[in-house]
């Protein structure tokens, strides 16, 4: 009797196992939620998805060929879909160089972007903010001051009815706080790079149409009124490093799905 129970115990295992979903099922299972999370425009969810079917089920071939055949239409739309946002960023890149002078002396790597309002010819004489930019989309900010009398400033606040930002402090026996003078002349250049405006450019950048003031602070304090034109310049010198940045971005992104399609 036990015997005969064993027996119609494995049968029953047998019979089970038989009967149950194969690899060509279960991977029709996951090829279906993949098109599911498409619907919901969860693309990466679904290339995960859909990569994962031949390696879940090795023997559902026709499946995980319908799946790699997924992954290429989705791969295709995507690539023609980047090289329309990549052609868009570089006609708005264009635009927005137009602002700019392009220079690369025999001391630069990059090239630079100076833009028209700030060049040496139209502000060498005079305290300003300058805004900084290279073709790599590398962005920062300078305080420039001329006067005739020293301020050890180290330091610059933008503000506006209660609201400010303020820079990094850059010591005075830093390569980036530089002193010059000529004749009664005295020259400052603090500069404040790798985030050292700490948000000083950004709050210019949104604040274009405000009657912004800027404070250098040093052992003398020194107080501007912002030109339009250098507000603008900062505003366009951040508008052009974003879309730098997104264009390099957006080729590195197109070359990678280029050579997954073998395009």
């Amino acid at each position: 009797m036990k015997n005969i129970i064993q027996l119609l115990f494995l049968l029953m295992v047998v019979i089970f196992v038989a009967c149950g979903a194969s690899d060509e099922e279960k991977a029709r299972i996951k090829l279906n939620e993949a098109k599911i999370l498409l619907a919901k425009q969860d693309t990466t969810a679904a290339l995960r998805k859909l990569d994962s079917i031949p390696k879940l089920f090795p023997e559902a071939i026709y499946t995980s060929n319908a799946a790699k055949n997924l992954i290429t239409e989705i791969s295709f739309a995507e690539l023609q879909q980047k090289e329309a946002l990549l052609d868009s960023l570089r006609a708005q890149k264009t635009e927005l160089e137009k602002n700019f002078v392009k220079e690369k002396t025999e001391f630069d790597r990059y090239t630079r972007y100076t833009h028209k309002r700030q060049t040496f010819k139209r502000a060498w004489d005079r305290s300003y903010i300058q805004v900084h930019l290279d073709e790599r989309g590398d962005l920062y900010l300078s305080s420039n001051y001329h006067g005739k009398n020293w301020l050890n400033h180290y330091a610059l606040r933008v503000y506006d009815n209660g609201e400010s930002a303020k820079t990094d402090s850059i010591p005075l026996n830093s390569v980036d706080n530089h002193h010059s003078d000529f004749m009664e002349a005295k020259w400052e250049k603090v500069t404040y790079r790798n985030g050292k405006d700490n948000g000083v450019i950004e709050f210019i950048a949104k604040n274009v149409d405000r009657r912004l003031k800027a404070v250098f602070l040093g052992k003398r304090y020194y107080y501007i009124i912002l030109e339009t034109y250098d507000k603008e310049a900062v505003r366009d010198a951040l508008a052009l490093s974003k879309t730098i940045k997104r264009e390099k971005t957006l080729e590195r992104e197109v070359k990678m799905l280029q050579k997954k399609l073998k395009i």
